[in-house]
Protein backbone atom coordinates (compact mmCIF):
# COMPACT_ATOMS: atom_id res chain seq x y z
CA UNK A 1 0.00 0.00 0.00
CA UNK A 2 1.27 3.50 -0.88
CA UNK A 3 1.98 5.34 2.34
CA UNK A 4 1.04 8.98 2.96
CA UNK A 5 2.98 9.94 6.09
CA UNK A 6 2.64 13.66 5.61
CA UNK A 7 -0.28 15.89 4.73
CA UNK A 8 0.96 18.25 2.04
CA UNK A 9 -0.63 21.67 2.41
CA UNK A 10 0.60 23.14 -0.87
CA UNK A 11 -0.52 21.84 -4.25
CA UNK A 12 2.10 20.55 -6.65
CA UNK A 13 2.24 23.00 -9.55
CA UNK A 14 2.64 21.63 -13.07
CA UNK A 15 3.47 23.63 -16.19
CA UNK A 16 2.54 22.61 -19.74
CA UNK A 17 3.63 25.01 -22.46
CA UNK A 18 2.26 22.88 -25.29
CA UNK A 19 -0.76 20.88 -24.11
CA UNK A 20 -2.75 18.72 -26.46
CA UNK A 21 -6.15 17.25 -27.04
CA UNK A 22 -5.37 13.54 -27.05
CA UNK A 23 -7.57 11.29 -29.15
CA UNK A 24 -7.29 7.52 -28.86
CA UNK A 25 -8.90 4.99 -31.19
CA UNK A 26 -9.14 1.21 -31.47
CA UNK A 27 -9.39 -0.24 -34.93
CA UNK A 28 -9.61 -3.88 -35.93
CA UNK A 29 -7.22 -3.35 -38.83
CA UNK A 30 -5.59 -0.28 -40.39
CA UNK A 31 -5.51 -0.16 -44.17
CA UNK A 32 -4.51 2.59 -46.60
CA UNK A 33 -7.11 4.46 -48.67
CA UNK A 34 -10.09 2.67 -47.10
CA UNK A 35 -12.04 4.10 -44.19
CA UNK A 36 -10.68 2.68 -40.96
CA UNK A 37 -13.53 2.27 -38.50
CA UNK A 38 -12.91 2.96 -34.83
CA UNK A 39 -14.47 0.37 -32.54
CA UNK A 40 -13.56 2.36 -29.42
CA UNK A 41 -12.54 5.93 -28.87
CA UNK A 42 -11.77 8.39 -26.08
CA UNK A 43 -10.62 11.98 -25.72
CA UNK A 44 -8.44 13.40 -22.96
CA UNK A 45 -6.63 16.54 -21.96
CA UNK A 46 -2.94 15.80 -22.47
CA UNK A 47 0.55 17.17 -22.59
CA UNK A 48 3.35 16.61 -20.09
CA UNK A 49 2.32 18.71 -17.12
CA UNK A 50 -1.39 18.00 -17.51
CA UNK A 51 -0.67 14.27 -17.60
CA UNK A 52 1.41 14.61 -14.44
CA UNK A 53 -1.46 16.45 -12.74
CA UNK A 54 -3.88 13.69 -13.78
CA UNK A 55 -1.70 10.99 -12.20
CA UNK A 56 -1.12 13.05 -9.06
CA UNK A 57 -4.87 13.30 -8.63
CA UNK A 58 -5.19 9.54 -9.15
CA UNK A 59 -2.66 9.06 -6.36
CA UNK A 60 -4.53 11.42 -4.05
CA UNK A 61 -2.33 14.50 -4.26
CA UNK A 62 -3.49 18.04 -4.92
CA UNK A 63 -2.16 19.53 -8.13
CA UNK A 64 -2.49 22.92 -9.79
CA UNK A 65 -2.05 22.83 -13.57
CA UNK A 66 -0.79 25.90 -15.43
CA UNK A 67 -1.06 25.55 -19.19
CA UNK A 68 -1.31 27.63 -22.37
CA UNK A 69 -4.20 27.15 -24.77
CA UNK A 70 -6.06 29.02 -27.49
CA UNK A 71 -8.36 28.87 -30.48
CA UNK A 72 -11.40 26.65 -30.87
CA UNK A 73 -9.39 23.65 -29.76
CA UNK A 74 -8.34 25.56 -26.67
CA UNK A 75 -11.99 25.82 -25.66
CA UNK A 76 -12.29 22.04 -25.95
CA UNK A 77 -9.11 21.54 -23.91
CA UNK A 78 -10.44 23.79 -21.14
CA UNK A 79 -13.62 21.69 -20.99
CA UNK A 80 -11.57 18.51 -20.72
CA UNK A 81 -9.39 19.96 -17.96
CA UNK A 82 -12.51 21.06 -16.08
CA UNK A 83 -13.79 17.48 -16.18
CA UNK A 84 -10.58 16.32 -14.51
CA UNK A 85 -11.50 18.34 -11.43
CA UNK A 86 -7.90 19.57 -11.22
CA UNK A 87 -7.56 23.25 -10.27
CA UNK A 88 -5.52 25.26 -12.70
CA UNK A 89 -4.88 28.36 -14.74
CA UNK A 90 -5.19 28.60 -18.51
CA UNK A 91 -3.03 31.27 -20.12
CA UNK A 92 -4.77 32.36 -23.31
CA UNK A 93 -2.72 32.38 -26.50
CA UNK A 94 -3.47 33.54 -30.03
CA UNK A 95 -2.69 30.22 -31.68
CA UNK A 96 -4.71 27.03 -31.56
CA UNK A 97 -4.12 24.13 -29.22
CA UNK A 98 -2.66 21.09 -30.95
CA UNK A 99 -4.37 17.74 -31.41
CA UNK A 100 -2.57 14.40 -31.20
CA UNK A 101 -3.96 10.93 -31.66
CA UNK A 102 -3.14 7.30 -31.05
CA UNK A 103 -4.50 4.30 -32.94
CA UNK A 104 -4.33 0.77 -31.58
CA UNK A 105 -4.64 -1.93 -34.25
CA UNK A 106 -6.15 -5.02 -32.66
CA UNK A 107 -5.15 -7.51 -35.35
CA UNK A 108 -1.44 -6.77 -34.89
CA UNK A 109 -1.39 -5.45 -31.32
CA UNK A 110 0.57 -2.42 -32.55
CA UNK A 111 0.02 1.17 -31.52
CA UNK A 112 0.50 4.12 -33.86
CA UNK A 113 1.08 7.58 -32.40
CA UNK A 114 0.69 10.87 -34.27
CA UNK A 115 1.96 13.92 -32.40
CA UNK A 116 1.56 17.37 -33.87
CA UNK A 117 3.86 20.30 -33.20
CA UNK A 118 2.44 23.05 -31.05
CA UNK A 119 1.79 26.52 -32.42
CA UNK A 120 4.40 29.25 -31.98
CA UNK A 121 4.20 31.40 -28.87
CA UNK A 122 4.97 35.10 -28.77
CA UNK A 123 7.00 36.64 -25.96
CA UNK A 124 4.08 38.02 -23.90
CA UNK A 125 2.56 34.52 -23.83
CA UNK A 126 5.58 32.60 -22.53
CA UNK A 127 6.50 35.51 -20.25
CA UNK A 128 3.02 35.23 -18.74
CA UNK A 129 3.78 31.61 -17.83
CA UNK A 130 6.89 32.72 -15.95
CA UNK A 131 4.91 35.46 -14.21
CA UNK A 132 2.32 32.99 -12.98
CA UNK A 133 5.07 30.75 -11.63
CA UNK A 134 6.53 33.73 -9.78
CA UNK A 135 3.17 34.23 -8.08
CA UNK A 136 2.55 30.56 -7.27
CA UNK A 137 3.10 29.10 -3.83
CA UNK A 138 4.48 25.59 -4.11
CA UNK A 139 7.18 23.38 -2.70
CA UNK A 140 7.40 21.42 -5.96
CA UNK A 141 7.04 22.61 -9.54
CA UNK A 142 6.94 20.10 -12.39
CA UNK A 143 7.74 21.37 -15.89
CA UNK A 144 7.22 18.75 -18.57
CA UNK A 145 7.33 18.80 -22.33
CA UNK A 146 9.29 20.22 -25.23
CA UNK A 147 9.42 23.93 -25.97
CA UNK A 148 6.97 25.24 -28.58
CA UNK A 149 8.33 27.35 -31.45
CA UNK A 150 9.02 30.92 -30.40
CA UNK A 151 10.06 30.05 -26.83
CA UNK A 152 13.74 30.74 -26.05
CA UNK A 153 16.00 27.76 -25.43
CA UNK A 154 16.81 29.03 -21.95
CA UNK A 155 13.14 29.13 -20.85
CA UNK A 156 13.51 26.26 -18.40
CA UNK A 157 16.76 27.75 -17.14
CA UNK A 158 14.85 30.95 -16.35
CA UNK A 159 12.14 28.90 -14.71
CA UNK A 160 14.72 27.10 -12.58
CA UNK A 161 15.97 30.45 -11.30
CA UNK A 162 12.44 31.53 -10.37
CA UNK A 163 11.64 28.27 -8.58
CA UNK A 164 14.96 28.25 -6.75
CA UNK A 165 14.48 31.88 -5.71
CA UNK A 166 11.17 30.96 -4.08
CA UNK A 167 12.79 28.15 -2.10
CA UNK A 168 10.93 25.48 -4.09
CA UNK A 169 12.18 22.47 -6.05
CA UNK A 170 11.97 22.10 -9.83
CA UNK A 171 11.37 18.72 -11.44
CA UNK A 172 12.12 18.91 -15.16
CA UNK A 173 11.21 16.50 -17.94
CA UNK A 174 12.34 17.82 -21.29
CA UNK A 175 15.02 17.11 -23.87
CA UNK A 176 17.46 18.54 -26.38
CA UNK A 177 18.89 22.04 -26.22
CA UNK A 178 16.26 23.14 -23.67
CA UNK A 179 17.47 20.45 -21.26
CA UNK A 180 21.11 21.31 -21.90
CA UNK A 181 20.51 25.00 -21.24
CA UNK A 182 18.61 24.27 -18.03
CA UNK A 183 21.33 21.97 -16.69
CA UNK A 184 24.02 24.49 -17.61
CA UNK A 185 22.21 27.11 -15.53
CA UNK A 186 21.97 24.69 -12.59
CA UNK A 187 19.71 24.64 -9.57
CA UNK A 188 17.41 21.79 -10.66
CA UNK A 189 16.25 19.26 -8.09
CA UNK A 190 15.36 16.38 -10.43
CA UNK A 191 15.79 15.76 -14.14
CA UNK A 192 14.19 12.76 -15.88
CA UNK A 193 15.43 12.04 -19.39
CA UNK A 194 14.89 8.81 -21.26
CA UNK A 195 18.00 6.85 -22.17
CA UNK A 196 17.94 8.24 -25.69
CA UNK A 197 17.55 11.79 -24.40
CA UNK A 198 20.42 11.28 -21.96
CA UNK A 199 22.63 9.96 -24.76
CA UNK A 200 21.81 13.07 -26.79
CA UNK A 201 22.58 15.26 -23.79
CA UNK A 202 25.96 13.63 -23.19
CA UNK A 203 26.82 13.22 -26.90
CA UNK A 204 27.61 9.53 -26.50
CA UNK A 205 26.20 6.04 -26.98
CA UNK A 206 26.41 3.92 -23.85
CA UNK A 207 27.73 0.43 -24.51
CA UNK A 208 27.40 -0.86 -20.96
CA UNK A 209 25.55 -0.26 -17.71
CA UNK A 210 28.81 0.86 -16.14
CA UNK A 211 29.26 3.64 -18.70
CA UNK A 212 25.73 4.86 -18.04
CA UNK A 213 26.27 4.86 -14.27
CA UNK A 214 29.56 6.76 -14.63
CA UNK A 215 27.99 9.41 -16.85
CA UNK A 216 24.98 9.86 -14.57
CA UNK A 217 27.15 10.05 -11.47
CA UNK A 218 29.44 12.58 -13.10
CA UNK A 219 26.55 14.84 -14.02
CA UNK A 220 25.15 14.83 -10.49
CA UNK A 221 28.66 15.47 -9.13
CA UNK A 222 28.81 18.77 -11.03
CA UNK A 223 26.12 20.12 -8.70
CA UNK A 224 23.99 21.37 -11.60
CA UNK A 225 21.25 18.90 -10.60
CA UNK A 226 20.65 17.06 -7.35
CA UNK A 227 18.98 13.96 -8.77
CA UNK A 228 18.92 12.27 -12.15
CA UNK A 229 16.48 9.52 -13.16
CA UNK A 230 17.10 7.91 -16.54
CA UNK A 231 14.20 5.79 -17.79
CA UNK A 232 14.98 2.85 -20.06
CA UNK A 233 11.60 1.39 -20.99
CA UNK A 234 11.39 -2.35 -20.41
CA UNK A 235 14.96 -2.28 -19.03
CA UNK A 236 13.85 -0.26 -16.01
CA UNK A 237 15.49 2.92 -14.82
CA UNK A 238 18.61 4.35 -13.20
CA UNK A 239 18.74 6.85 -10.37
CA UNK A 240 21.83 8.89 -9.60
CA UNK A 241 21.78 11.09 -6.52
CA UNK A 242 24.20 12.67 -4.11
CA UNK A 243 24.58 9.51 -2.04
CA UNK A 244 24.96 6.96 -4.83
CA UNK A 245 23.10 5.20 -7.62
CA UNK A 246 20.31 2.67 -7.89
CA UNK A 247 19.32 0.70 -10.95
CA UNK A 248 16.15 -1.40 -11.04
CA UNK A 249 14.65 -3.44 -13.86
CA UNK A 250 11.16 -2.95 -12.50
CA UNK A 251 8.12 -5.21 -12.86
CA UNK A 252 7.49 -7.22 -15.99
CA UNK A 253 4.29 -6.10 -17.65
CA UNK A 254 2.58 -6.70 -20.98
CA UNK A 255 2.45 -3.24 -22.59
CA UNK A 256 -0.70 -2.02 -24.25
CA UNK A 257 0.37 1.59 -24.78
CA UNK A 258 3.41 3.74 -24.10
CA UNK A 259 1.39 6.96 -23.90
CA UNK A 260 2.06 8.87 -20.69
CA UNK A 261 4.51 6.36 -19.19
CA UNK A 262 7.21 8.99 -18.67
CA UNK A 263 4.73 11.50 -17.25
CA UNK A 264 3.39 8.84 -14.90
CA UNK A 265 6.94 8.09 -13.74
CA UNK A 266 7.49 11.77 -12.96
CA UNK A 267 4.17 12.01 -11.13
CA UNK A 268 4.98 8.96 -9.01
CA UNK A 269 8.34 10.36 -7.97
CA UNK A 270 6.91 13.80 -7.28
CA UNK A 271 4.06 12.37 -5.21
CA UNK A 272 6.51 10.55 -2.92
CA UNK A 273 9.00 13.41 -2.72
CA UNK A 274 6.27 15.85 -1.72
CA UNK A 275 5.47 13.49 1.15
CA UNK A 276 9.08 13.59 2.29
CA UNK A 277 9.92 10.09 1.20
CA UNK A 278 13.56 9.39 0.36
CA UNK A 279 14.61 9.90 -3.24
CA UNK A 280 15.15 6.13 -3.64
CA UNK A 281 11.65 5.37 -2.34
CA UNK A 282 10.30 8.02 -4.72
CA UNK A 283 12.25 6.43 -7.56
CA UNK A 284 10.61 3.06 -6.85
CA UNK A 285 7.15 4.61 -6.90
CA UNK A 286 8.04 6.32 -10.17
CA UNK A 287 8.97 3.00 -11.73
CA UNK A 288 5.70 1.48 -10.54
CA UNK A 289 3.64 4.36 -11.93
CA UNK A 290 5.45 4.26 -15.27
CA UNK A 291 4.89 0.52 -15.55
CA UNK A 292 1.24 0.91 -14.58
CA UNK A 293 0.71 3.42 -17.38
CA UNK A 294 1.52 0.88 -20.09
CA UNK A 295 -1.24 -1.42 -18.81
CA UNK A 296 -3.95 0.88 -20.13
CA UNK A 297 -4.88 1.63 -23.73
CA UNK A 298 -4.24 4.95 -25.40
CA UNK A 299 -4.45 8.05 -23.25
CA UNK A 300 -6.01 6.50 -20.16
CA UNK A 301 -2.76 6.67 -18.10
CA UNK A 302 -2.34 4.65 -14.90
CA UNK A 303 -4.67 3.37 -12.20
CA UNK A 304 -3.88 3.60 -8.51
CA UNK A 305 -4.56 -0.08 -7.86
CA UNK A 306 -2.03 -1.06 -10.55
CA UNK A 307 0.55 1.34 -9.12
CA UNK A 308 0.16 -0.12 -5.63
CA UNK A 309 0.46 -3.69 -6.87
CA UNK A 310 3.53 -2.96 -9.01
CA UNK A 311 5.11 -0.85 -6.28
CA UNK A 312 5.19 -3.93 -4.04
CA UNK A 313 7.07 -5.78 -6.80
CA UNK A 314 9.59 -2.96 -7.18
CA UNK A 315 10.19 -2.84 -3.43
CA UNK A 316 10.77 -6.60 -3.44
CA UNK A 317 13.33 -6.20 -6.23
CA UNK A 318 15.09 -3.43 -4.33
CA UNK A 319 15.33 -5.61 -1.21
CA UNK A 320 16.80 -8.47 -3.23
CA UNK A 321 19.78 -6.51 -4.59
CA UNK A 322 22.77 -4.82 -3.01
CA UNK A 323 23.04 -1.03 -3.25
CA UNK A 324 25.41 0.10 -5.98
Amino acid sequence: MIQQPEVVSKPIVTLTLSPTIDLAFHSNEIRPIRKNRAVEQRIDAGGGGINVARVLKELGAEAFAIYLAGGATGVVLNELVAKLDVPGKCIDIAGGTRISFTVFEEISGLEYRFVSEGCALVEPEWQSALSHLKESDADYVVASGSLPPGVPIDFYARLAGIVRGKGARLILDTSGPALQAAISAGGIYLVKPSLGEFETLTHRKFESAGELVDAATSLVATGAIENLAVTMGRDGALLAHQSGTLRLKGPKVKPLSAVGAGDSFVAGMTFALARRESVEDAFMLGIAAGAAAVLTHGTQLCRREDIERLYAEVVAERVSIQPT
